[in-house]
């Protein structure tokens, strides 16, 4: 058994689950190594095999050609997650050691004094379906992992897909739905702005250029320095801290000339910012932000109008606007806005009891979020930062 810091778990290394229980950035000696599981619910004998996808290139390939891998499965992904929060990225798969890999459900390991020790598939990414095309495979998987629940007491195990999951495992489960909105870039630019809502999204295009809004786009310090002052006032306003800002460096380290920070400008003053990363033939929106003394000018319409003629210009045929919680109305309806087709995700948490603290629970409804809210409301800018590079490991 391995110990961690009072407040902490412990946990037995013999397993992917047992990251849990590890120092930051350390991996049992055993992961890779192949272990004989009977999955009793499904009546199935697997070989289940774990790998460390930064270390596999197998797991590149996978992601390569399977037809749901996203940019959150990718390498450059896991690893500014690895940079800034100390995660170390598994994946289980029924692929055997030294074979071509032809599945995997990639996995990190939160370990946390202050929210408990889970695994989640994947923290910060809007989706992470599993690579995993034979159900008899992904069960066999989700029981084996299942077990890891119950021998080392995490309080759940989470998946963030884009497919419905068929929760046929002998564990409790929970589901927490969000809408994810994509534009199709496939016809001209012409019908694209016409699918835009009249008196909304075009008005506000055309209001940014009658102000002479001015674009700007790239990833220097000085790019990067105006979207996280942006960042910064739009999370005050949501009563949260901002993301650190370590976080957006790594994305741009990681991804080189696949990330953007764009900006709209106004009499030179930045009114407005978004993140774009490129993955394949998708344009992905990540992040926005805004001063919103300026909202009425448009920037942020301008910003999102620009991508889609670039993403044109390039020849992509997605563009992802990124998931939204249920309950935010508001941010739907300008989604919806863009001539955007609107699906669900429907995120899954298996956990070993039904009274377990790690089921979802609606929005607001938790008192030490409102609470917490509260709090960061009455902070000054500085040390609500320092509260954000303190806090995400803890909830990703």
């Amino acid at each position: 058994m391995i110990g961690v810091p009072k407040g902490g778990c412990t946990i037995e290394l013999k397993s992917p689950a047992s990251l849990a229980g590890t120092q930051a950035g350390r991996l049992p000696s055993d992961v890779g190594k192949s272990r004989v599981m009977t999955v009793t619910d499904s009546a199935i004998t697997s070989v289940p095999n774990y790998i460390r996808p930064l270390q596999d290139t197998r797991w590149n390939d996978l992601v390569e050609k399977h037809p749901h891998a996203t940019i959150f499965h990718t390498a450059k992904w896991l690893e500014a997650l690895r940079r800034t929060y100390d995660y170390e990225p598994i994946a289980a798969t029924t692929s055997s050691a030294g074979s071509e890999l032809r599945n995997g459900l990639v996995l990190c390991s939160v370990n946390s004094w202050l929210t408990g020790c889970r695994l989640v598939s994947l923290p910060f990414s809007d989706h992470c379906d599993p690579l995993v095309d034979d159900e008899a495979e992904l069960q066999a998987l989700l029981s084996t992992l299942g077990e890891q629940l119950r021998e080392e007491k995490l309080r759940y195990l989470e998946i963030r897909s884009q497919r419905a999951l068929i929760p046929t495992v002998s564990l409790f489960h929970s589901t927490y739905q969000h809408c994810l909105h994509r534009i199709d870039l496939t016809p001209s630019l012409e019908i694209l702005f016409r699918n835009c809502h009249k008196s909304s999204t075009q008005r506000k295009i055309r209001r940014a250029e009658r102000e002479r809004l001015v674009y700007e786009e790239g990833r220097s310090k000085t790019h990067l320095d105006i979207f996280f002052r942006l960042l910064l006032l739009t999370r005050r306003r949501h009563q949260l801290p901002p993301q650190p800002k370590s976080w957006f460096k790594n994305l741009i380290e990681c991804f080189g000339e696949s990330v953007k920070i764009r900006v709209a400008l106004k009499d030179r003053q930045p009114v407005a910012s978004i993140l774009t990363m490129q993955y394949k033939d998708t344009l992905v929106y990540k992040y926005g932000c805004s001063d919103e003394q300026f909202n009425d000018l448009g920037g942020m319409h301008l910003l999102l109008w620009k991508s889609i003629e670039e993403a044109k210009q390039q020849g992509l045929c997605v563009m992802d606007l990124g998931r939204t919680t249920s309950e935010n109305t508001g941010l739907i309806t300008f989604k919806d806005r863009w001539g955007s087709t609107r699906s669900t995700l429907k995120y899954v948490r298996f956990a070993v009891s039904a009274d377990s603290s790690g089921h979802f629970v609606p929005a607001g409804a938790d008192w030490r979020e409102r609470a917490a809210k509260r709090i960061f409301s009455r902070l000054p800018d500085r040390v609500l930062c320092l509260v954000g590079n303190v806090i995400y490991k803890h909830i990703g």
